[in-house]
C-alpha cells in the first residue's frame, strides 16, 4: 500500500504488529566499554574504544546508520584549525573560540586539537571530505592542492581581532591587514554515518539498534556510585535489556521537544530529531550526576510551523553566499546568514533595523528571496548541491524541489524573512545548552561514567561531537582496563523493569501525545519568555501533579507507544531540571539567554559562574564554578594526553 489512507480503505484495520512481543523477558549483555546513543558522537566513541581491543557495545534507539541530529548529513566541518590551509595557531583558536561565557573550554580544546584526526579517519573508513572529482574548480574557498573546500563565510572571522562594536572599529578592521583563517572545511556529510556504521561492524563492535536505554546501574543500586551497566527495551519487541559494563559513554544528546506541544498542528521541524528526548540527561539525573547551565534555553529560530528557514527545518548557514533581492528584484544589502567582513554571524541590530524601515517606508518589497541565478555557477552548484545537498535538515530541499521542477540556475527561492513575524518566545529549545559536567578525562563526576556530545554541557557542532566521542572513547577503554569486573544490583533492575512496564499494564487511560502536550503547556506557560520565583514554582507543581496524576495514567498499545512513554517520562525529568537550576538563578544572564523579571541584573559580577546541580538522596544540589574553570587549555590537555599522536599546528 502507498499510504495509510489506501491501507485502511483496503483492510478495514490496522495492521498487526510485525514483531514477536516479548515483554518481560530478559537479555543480558555484557561489555568492557558501553556505549549509549550511536549519533556521531556514539560512533566515534565505540570506534576509538574498539581500537584499544576491547569488548565494546553500541545501543541505539533508532538504526545507527542513519540516525542522530548528524546521521543524514552535514556540510561544515568546524574549527579545524590542524588542517593544512589553515592559517592560524591550534590552541590560540581554540582559545580564541573559547573565549565565551558559560561555553565548555574542554570540549572546544578537544575539538581544535583533533578534530582534523577525525576528519583524515573518516576519509579513509570511506567518507568524502574533499573535491576529488574536480566538481568545484573555481569556487571560492577552493584549495587546488588539498581540494579541500574551504567555507567563503567562515574564513572572515579574524582569529584574534573581537568583533568591532563601534562604527569607527568597524571601519579600522575594515582597512586592516588580516589573515584570513580558513578553520572551516565543507564537507560531503552524508557519506559519514554509513562509513561510521561499516567501521564499527568491523572493528567488531556489537550494535544494539532499535534499543532505547531507560536507565544507569550503578555498583550495588547506590545513587552516586560507580556506573555499572545500563537497562534498556526493544522498541520493537518489547524485551527488557540489561548491560553490564566496566566503563560506559552517555551520547544520547539533549532535549529537542522540551517546549513544542504537537507534532501534527505545528510540525516537527526541529534540528533534532524527535528521539532526542533528554534520556541521557534525565538516567544521569537519576543515578546522581552533575549537571550544569540547565538554566540555559533561548528562542528555537528553526522553523516550527510558525518560524520558518526557507523551505526546511535547517537554518540558513547552509545557504552559502546567496544574494537577497526583494519582490521587485532589488538587491539587499544583507547576506542571507547576515554575515558580514568582519565575522558578524548574525545581523548586527541596526542592520536589521534598516531593512525593516524600508519596508515599511516601501522602499523594499517583501517577500524576500535568494537570488541563485545571480550566482556565478559554480557557486550556485556548491550551495545547492554540496551545502543543501549534505546537511541533514536541508538534504530534503534538493528531492522535493527538482522533483517539483524547480532550477536554481532558473529560479528565486522565496524566504520567510519580515514576513513570517517573531519567534513566539515560547516554542524554544534546551539542546544546545545545559548537559553533563565533564572533567579534562570527559569522565562525568559519577565514577565510569564519560559523556560526548551534545550530551555535555554547552555542546559546539557535529565536528565537535566525532572529535568528543573519539576521546572519549579512548578514556573510557583506559579506564576499562584497570578496574575490575561490575556488579549489578538486581533489586535495582527489578525496579527499573517495573518502572519501564508500567504503561504496558494497562490498556487505557493517557497516551503519550497527551502527556507531551502537558509538559510541553507547562513549560510554555512558566519557563519561558517570562521567568519570576512565583512562575517557576508554579512550573514546579505542575510538572509535579503531572507526574502525581497523569503518569499513573499512561499506556502503550505496543512497544513503539511504549517507547514514546518512556521518552514524555525523560522530558518531564529534564523539564524539572530546567525549572530548578532555572529558580536557583538569581540573576539575568545574556549568554545564557536568560531573563528573570524579578532579577532584571545582567550578568551581575558575582553571578557570572557555572550553576551545577545534582540529586543526592531525593533532594537538589545546587553548587557553583568559576568561569573557565578548566584551566590552561593548553597545558591541561597536554598533562592527560602525552602519548597522543596526530595532525597538530601550534608553536
Amino acid at each position: 500500500m502507498s499510504t495509510w489512507h489506501d491501507y485502511f480503505k483496503e483492510q478495514g484495520h490496522a495492521p498487526d504488529w510485525p514483531y514477536p512481543i516479548r515483554y518481560d523477558q530478559e537479555q543480558e549483555i555484557d561489555a568492557d566499554v558501553l556505549v549509549l546513543g550511536g549519533g556521531i558522537a556514539g560512533c566515534w566513541a565505540a570506534i576509538s574504544a574498539a581500537r584499544q581491543g576491547l569488548n565494546v557495545v553500541l545501543v541505539e534507539k533508532g538504526d545507527t546508520v542513519r540516525s542522530g541530529a548528524g546521521g543524514p548529513g552535514c556540510d561544515h566541518w568546524c574549527n579545524v584549525p590542524a588542517n593544512p590551509v589553515s592559517n592560524v595557531d591550534t590552541d590560540e583558536w581554540a582559545e580564541h573560540m573559547a573565549d565565551r561565557p558559560y561555553c565548555n573550554g574542554i570540549g572546544i580544546q578537544i575539538q581544535c586539537r583533533e578534530d582534523y584526526d577525525c576528519l583524515l579517519e573518516l576519509e579513509q573508513m570511506g567518507g568524502k571530505i574533499r573535491d576529488t572529482g574536480d566538481e568545484y574548480v573555481g569556487a571560492q574557498g577552493r584549495d587546488e592542492k588539498t581540494k579541500f573546500m574551504i567555507s567563503p563565510r567562515y574564513t572572515r572571522i579574524h582569529s584574534y581581532f573581537p568583533v568591532p562594536e563601534t562604527e569607527a572599529e568597524k571601519e579600522k578592521f575594515r582597512k586592516s591587514e588580516h589573515k584570513l583563517s580558513n578553520v572551516v572545511i565543507r564537507v560531503w556529510g552524508s557519506t559519514f554515518k554509513p562509513a561510521l556504521k561499516k567501521e564499527c561492524k568491523r572493528l567488531g563492535v556489537r550494535i544494539f539498534d532499535r534499543v532505547v536505554v531507560t536507565s544507569l546501574l550503578t555498583e550495588n543500586g547506590v545513587q552516586g556510585a560507580r556506573v555499572v551497566g545500563a537497562t534498556g527495551l526493544n522498541s520493537r519487541t518489547g524485551e527488557f535489556m540489561i548491560f553490564k559494563s566496566k566503563a560506559a559513554i552517555l551520547a544520547t544528546a539533549g532535549s529537542g521537544s522540551m517546549w513544542l506541544i504537537s507534532t501534527e498542528l505545528g510540525g516537527y521541524c526541529n534540528m533534532m530529531p524527535r528521539t532526542v528526548s533528554g534520556d541521557g540527561t534525565a538516567m544521569a539525573w537519576r543515578a546522581g550526576a552533575e549537571l550544569t547551565t540547565m538554566e540555559n534555553n533561548g528562542i528555537l529560530r528553526i522553523a516550527t510551523g510558525y518560524k520558518h528557514k526557507w523551505y526546511t527545518g535547517a537554518g540558513d548557514a547552509s545557504y552559502e553566499n546567496v544574494p537577497i533581492v526583494d519582490a521587485n528584484g532589488k538587491v539587499l544589502p544583507y547576506p542571507i546568514q547576515g554575515w558580514v567582513d568582519w565575522g558578524a554571524m548574525v545581523p548586527f541590530p541596526e542592520v536589521e533595523e534598516a531593512v525593516r524601515e524600508k519596508i515599511l517606508k516601501g522602499e523594499y518589497a517583501l517577500p524576500f528571496y535568494g537570488d541563485f541565478p545571480a550566482m556565478p555557477e559554480v557557486e550556485r552548484n556548491a550551495t545547492w548541491n554540496l551545502m543543501l545537498g549534505e546537511e541533514s535538515t536541508t538534504k530534503v530541499i534538493i528531492k522535493t524541489f527538482s522533483n517539483a521542477g524547480y532550477d536554481p540556475s532558473r529560479d528565486l527561492l522565496q524566504s520567510y524573512r519580515f514576513i513570517e513575524g517573531n519567534s513566539l518566545p515560547q516554542w524554544r529549545e534546551a539542546s544546545h545548552s545545559g548537559g553533563l559536567l565533564v572533567d579534562w578525562d570527559l569522565k562525568t563526576t559519577l565514577d565510569g561514567l564519560y559523556a560526548a556530545g551534545m550530551q555535555m554541557f554547552a555542546p559546539e557542532d557535529h565536528s565537535y561531537a566525532a572529535a568528543t566521542g573519539r576521546y572519549a572513547g579512548r578514556k573510557a577503554a583506559a579506564y576499562a582496563r584497570q578496574v575490575g569486573e561490575p556488579k549489578i544490583s538486581g533489586e535495582q533492575v527489578a525496579l527499573e523493569k517495573a518502572r519501564v512496564y508500567a504503561p504496558v499494564k494497562r490498556s487505557s487511560g493517557m497516551e503519550w501525545k497527551e502527556l507531551h502536550a502537558g509538559i510541553a503547556r507547562a513549560m510554555q506557560y512558566y519557563c519561558s519568555e517570562f521567568k519570576t520565583e512565583s512562575l517557576l514554582k508554579m512550573g514546579l507543581g505542575t510538572l509535579r501533579r503531572i507526574e502525581e496524576e497523569s503518569v499513573p495514567l499512561l499506556f502503550a498499545l505496543d512497544p513503539h507507544k511504549l517507547m514514546r512513554s518512556l521518552e514524555d517520562l525523560s522530558l518531564l525529568t529534564h523539564a524539572q531540571i530546567i525549572i530548578h537550576a532555572s529558580l536557583a538563578r538569581k540573576a539575568s544572564s545574556t549568554p545564557l539567554n536568560f531573563h528573570r523579571i524579578d532579577y532584571p541584573a545582567l550578568d551581575p559580577p558575582e553571578w557570572r559562574k557555572y550553576l551545577t546541580i545534582k540529586l543526592e538522596n531525593g533532594k537538589v544540589k545546587i553548587g557553583e564554578l568559576p568561569l573557565a574553570f578548566w584551566g590552561n587549555m593548553k597545558k591541561q590537555y597536554e598533562a592527560r594526553n602525552k602519548d597522543y599522536t596526530g595532525v597538530y599546528k601550534g608553536k
